[in-house]
């Protein structure tokens, strides 16, 4: 049973794989189309996204039937239904690098963004190929280390949204207000890129790790007052040798067990804390 569960989900993740190496293909083509005016690029990704469609209910289905019929527990249950949302993630940015590439082929041969607007879409379409070369390669080799650069780096593409909107409100602007809404809703398109590529992120850190890093560990204080209260009872009590009344040590008991079990479940991520998000 485990050799067939282990194929079955090696095939999931070959469809997986291959799905993410076609939203990198979008995202360098919706970037192409809107930049350089290619249409040829624009319709390759609006045909594409199809494709990706299509993977995405491929994988949800095979994880489906692995979790019917193999009942997977632990870390077989944490990858599988990790792999139906990182497959979800996928498709919806298949679905932005198709908006893209929709608002460009709408306005061709023109560009649908302003002369002064181009250089700053520039950098931000560099910065989602980088991204999406780093997502490859992150869901290739499970690696967190990649991921938590993918975390740190959104800042970037968030500071780059945050100049679209002051553009679109410099009172030096210039473009049609058509112009104007795309300026809006591409930069929105491009920054839920990076936004889901985090999401993936992530995803892969909680596979590997069964930590999730945008959950970040509180201290609770009051926890501590009390653990420190109830652990000095119980030690006078059972190591001191002073009995009380079952009732009372009962209590006494139930009490410390349940306060270590918060203490573990505040203060244990600590030692496995990935990033802060």
């Amino acid at each position: 049973m485990r050799v067939i569960f282990n194929e079955e989900l090696k095939a999931v993740a070959d469809d997986l794989d291959h799905m993410v190496k076609g939203v990198r293909k979008a995202i360098n083509g919706a970037g192409d189309a809107l930049l350089n005016q290619n249409l040829e690029a624009a319709q390759a990704v609006i045909d594409g996204d199809i494709e990706i469609d299509a993977l995405e209910a491929s994988v949800v289905d095979q994880c489906v039937k692995l979790l019917a019929k193999q009942n997977p527990v632990a870390t077989d249950l944490r990858v599988v239904v990790s792999t139906m949302r990182l497959a979800t993630t996928f498709e919806r940015m298949g679905d932005l690098a198709r908006h893209i590439a929709e608002a460009a082929r709408r306005t061709y041969p023109a560009s649908p963004l302003p002369a002064e607007a181009q250089p700053l879409f520039a950098e931000m379409q560099a910065f989602l190929n980088d991204v999406a070369d780093q997502t490859v390669a992150m869901l290739s080799d499970r690696d967190t280390k990649t991921a938590e650069q993918i975390i740190i780096n959104d800042d970037k593409l968030d500071e780059l949204h945050k100049k679209t909107f002051e553009l679109a409100q410099s009172a030096d602007w210039a473009g049609t207000n058509q112009q104007l809404i795309d300026v809006v809703l591409i930069g929105r398109f491009m920054e839920r890129l990076g936004d889901h590529a985090v999401s993936a992120a992530r995803r892969v850190v909680y596979i590997v790790s069964g930590f999730d890093p945008s959950k970040e560990p509180t201290r609770d204080e009051d926890t501590d007052i009390a653990c420190i209260f109830f652990l000095a009872i119980f030690f006078f009590i059972f190591f001191l040798r002073r009995r009380l009344p079952f009732p009372t040590e009962a209590a006494f008991l139930f009490c410390f067990c349940n306060l270590s079990a918060r203490i573990v479940k505040h203060y244990l991520p600590h030692y496995f804390t990935f990033v802060k998000p």
